[in-house]
């Protein structure tokens, strides 16, 4: 799957230009509805968001790490990365590379590195913006891992044959999303699912390669229930 984002610091509601392939980092520096900036593809200490928490939780569940599970990037990190490293055979850096992924198990993380080696990324402002426009239209109201959620069955619709290879292609999809027939798509997107968008554009996938979702308590179609469910968050059902 194209989770890697081309974005330049520019603002979001214009058209994107080109630039070197990198994961987004999602921090915001004040209220205001800013883009995230570009960092290289690898983890190291400053970094932030889904992709770190993760990391954080696989060394905490292996006892390598006792801080909080924040997505803070900081120095007990680096330590717990180091620690791991060295057990494993690898060089201690602190950095979290590919090789680091791999021997985590982080295969969403290893398929960034890699489709950034072979050039598959190509993932715009405008792709984020109308991602996170989507994913506020549809899942504001649920926790921020649903909103991550709900922008990863985007992107795996975009991966699979089955659906439109655009992420506009996918949005726009008759009747593929009630937010879109009845008209909430157009509300602005808010810092929240700006971040959401991003993490699941950096590689994040609560789901595991889901392909749909629904809210059981209002869906109205006996197909969707036929689907087969791999996890739920929140209200929503996720299936393939």
């Amino acid at each position: 799957m194209k989770k890697a984002l081309r974005i330049g610091a520019v603002a979001l509601a214009v058209a994107a230009v080109g630039g070197a392939t990198a994961v987004i980092n999602t921090a915001y520096t004040n209220d205001e509805l800013t883009p995230p900036y570009v960092q290289t593809a690898v983890l190291k200490q400053g970094a932030n968001g889904g992709e770190v928490k993760e990391l954080q939780r696989r060394l905490k569940e292996w006892g390598y790490y006792n801080g909080a599970v924040d997505g803070i990037y900081g120095k007990g990190t680096v330590e717990a990365v180091k620690a791991f490293q060295k057990k494993n055979g690898l060089t201690p850096d602190g950095v979290a590379g590919i090789e680091t992924y791999k021997a985590l198990g982080m295969n969403d993380s290893v398929k960034v590195l890699e489709n950034d080696k072979k050039g598959n990324s190509s993932y715009t402002n405008s792709d984020l913006y109308l991602l996170a426009k989507c994913i506020y239209a549809e899942a504001r109201g649920e926790s921020y891992t649903g909103q991550v959620a709900v922008g990863a069955v985007i992107l795996n619709r975009v991966a699979s044959s089955s659906f439109p290879n655009t992420i506009s292609g996918v949005i726009y999809q008759r009747h593929a999303f009630t937010a879109v027939s009845d008209g909430q798509i157009n509300l602005e997107p808010n810092k929240t699912a700006m971040n959401a968008a991003a993490d699941a554009m950096n590689g994040w996938d609560p789901t595991y390669g889901c392909l749909y979702y629904y809210n059981p308590a209002v869906a109205t179609s006996s197909w969707i229930f036929g689907r087969q469910t791999v996890t739920t968050i929140g209200k929503h059902v996720f299936a393939i």
